[in-house]
This record gives C-alpha cells, structure tokens and sequence, in this order.
C-alpha cells in the first residue's frame, strides 16, 4: 500500500500507462515513501488483473510471487547495506538513510553502501531475456545517487538504447548527484513533502506523542520525523543540540568524545539543520527543523559573525561530500565544532 499523501501522484502517474516510460525518476525529500511509492508502482505494473485505477489486485499469480520476493519480471537494485529492503516495504531505509552503515554481525567487511558495475552487469541479462509472464519486466532502483561512476555509465547506456518491455524505476533523495546525462533520458517524477496536518495526522495515527516537533526536525518528511520517534540515539541528539545552543561555550572535545560511534552523516544532518536554523532566524526570524529552540537560535544568531557563518556552512557542505568515507569520526567531530564555535565573535 502507498502512503495517503500518495494518492494524487498515483492517480496522475496512471496517466502515463497507455505510453509508459522507459525510465521513471521519482524524487524528492527524504523520508516521503519514495521507495515503497515505487514498489507498489512495481506491483501495479506486473499484475495481471489490475484495477481500473492501476491498484495491484493481490491476488493474482505475479502479486503473490511479487509480496514473496521472487517475481521472475522484477528486479531490485541496491547497495549492500540496503539489501535486506529488496522486496519489503521502504519505510526503514527512506527513514534511517543516514544511518545506512548497518551492524553486521560477525562480518568484518562493511556492506557497500555503492551500487556497483557488477549490479548494473546483472542486469543485462535480466534485460536481455524475454518475460516470463508476457507482460512487463520492472526494475527498481534505490537510490540512484548510490551508483558509483563505472555503474553509473554501465546504466547509462542501458537507457539510451532501453530493452523493449522493460520500464526502470529509479527512486533518489539527492538528484543534484546523478549524472545529468541520466537524468535528461528519464521521465522526471518530483515528489512532493505532504501537508504539515495531514502528515502530523498520520503519525498521531503512528502513536507519535509530539508530531508537530519531529515533523519540523525532519524537514516536513513523516517517515523520517517517525524514525525520529523510535531514534536510540534521541539522548546523543538532544545532548549535541545543547551543545550547538550552548554557542560559543560549546565543548567541542566533549563531542567528539560522546559522539564518535555515531556515524558522520546522522551528525552532519544535524549540524546542517541548526545552521540552517541561525541563518532563517538572522533573516526572517523563522526557524525551520527547531522551533521549540527558539530562543537559543535569536541568542546565537545575534553573536554570530555572519561572513564567519556562511563560510562555515560551506565547509560543512564540503565535509557532506565525503561523509561516507571511512574518516576518524572524533578527529571530523572535534574539528567541526571547534570551527562552529569560532563563528562566534568574542
């Protein structure tokens, strides 16, 4: 099933069954239900008898091979460290797509979190064989920013020249990172964060106590303030957002000390919601993810050096860059936020 605030993009998106895309790029805000959106499309897309209203009917012979995973005409391509999501439901790896390191167990070496040429490879013969079912052959892949650049011009030339019968699904976050080249040879699909109520009645529905607070700590995406919701490590966030109100008395080294487990983009995701923050509130006085810490954001934006400010903005938007590297994450931690505490004149 798709989400509510879904209902209008699959209605509009049936528009285009008569002559479906060869390639179909849904983006958007992370934490939307981009990835379940797709695999419900998927669904649609190899059942036999489906609605008038393109709805999968969940029983046929391709629906039921579809909910089990082993559907011939569909495939799932993702990292690694996402694998496990293959056929479920998207909600974990939409909600904690920061947190993609993953524990695994007594395995020494972490799962990629690239998608490889080797995936991409596979995929020909998938492509080059003829359905199964006389229908469709459906591709899902999640995300698309994760091909790395010999997988991304692998895919490339898959869809200049698309396999008749084969339709590629491919769901990204952060389409700014995909080749422009792949990009111009998909059917762009934006989609949109829902509406504050109606995503704030869904997680009330969820059993989410405060939804108007994490729904602003996650930039309006529901999945994401739900994962919020249920975070472990709710004390470390709470614990660094004290810090970053604390100004320019923050410890940096008491930072690095209790944050060094955690992995680098969580922490940059903070980091980068609160400067944003300060900066909404030196210019309109209205802050965006944390609302509640309102007085702590006017108290700092007035002491910040604003050249200072914006120059240390962009060195974290560097530092995003290569936040899945494998780097000494105190060492990133203590030099981030000795710099944030310089932004403050004296």
């Amino acid at each position: 099933m798709i989400y509510p605030w879904q209902t209008d993009d699959w209605q509009r998106l049936q528009q285009l069954r008569a002559h479906w895309p060869p390639a179909l790029l849904l983006h958007g805000e992370a934490g939307i239900g981009k990835l379940r959106f797709a695999q419900h499309l998927a669904q649609g897309l190899l059942c036999e008898t489906p609605a008038a209203n393109g709805e999968p009917c969940g029983a046929c012979p391709a629906c039921l091979w579809f909910s089990q995973g082993n559907h011939p005409d569909y495939r799932a391509v993702l990292p690694e460290a996402l694998a496990g999501l293959a056929a479920g439901n998207g909600d974990a790896a939409e909600a904690s797509a920061d947190k993609a390191d993953g524990d695994e167990g007594k395995k020494t070496r972490t799962p990629s979190k690239e998608i490889k040429i080797e995936q991409v490879r596979a995929l020909l013969d998938f492509c080059g064989v003829g359905s199964h079912r006389g229908g469709m052959r459906v591709v899902v892949l999640y995300p698309a920013e994760a091909l790395n650049v010999a997988a991304a011009n692998a895919l490339l030339k898959t869809l200049e020249e698309p396999p008749s019968g084969v339709v590629f699904l491919m769901v990204s976050a952060r389409v700014d990172r995909l080749l422009p080249t792949i990009i111009s040879r998909c059917r762009q699909w934006p989609m949109s964060v829902p509406p504050q109520n109606e995503a704030s009645a869904w997680l009330a529905s969820q059993g989410v106590d405060n939804p108007a607070e994490l729904l602003a700590q996650a930039g309006g995406a529901p999945l994401a303030a739900l994962a919020l919701a249920n975070d472990e490590n709710h004390a470390l966030r709470d614990f660094t957002l004290a810090q970053l109100a604390a100004g320019p008395n923050c410890d940096a080294f008491a930072c690095g000390e209790n944050l060094q487990k955690l992995p680098v983009p969580l922490v940059l995701g903070w980091l980068q919601r609160w400067l944003y923050d300060l900066l909404a509130e030196r210019t309109a006085r209205r802050p965006r993810y944390f609302p509640g810490a309102a007085k702590a954001l006017a108290r700092c934006a007035q002491s910040a050096d604003p050249a200072a400010l914006a120059r240390y903005m962009k060195t974290v938007t560097r530092q995003r860059a290569v936040e899945n590297h494998p780097l000494n994450a105190r060492l990133v931690f203590e030099e981030l936020f000795i710099g944030y505490r310089a932004i403050y004149t004296a």
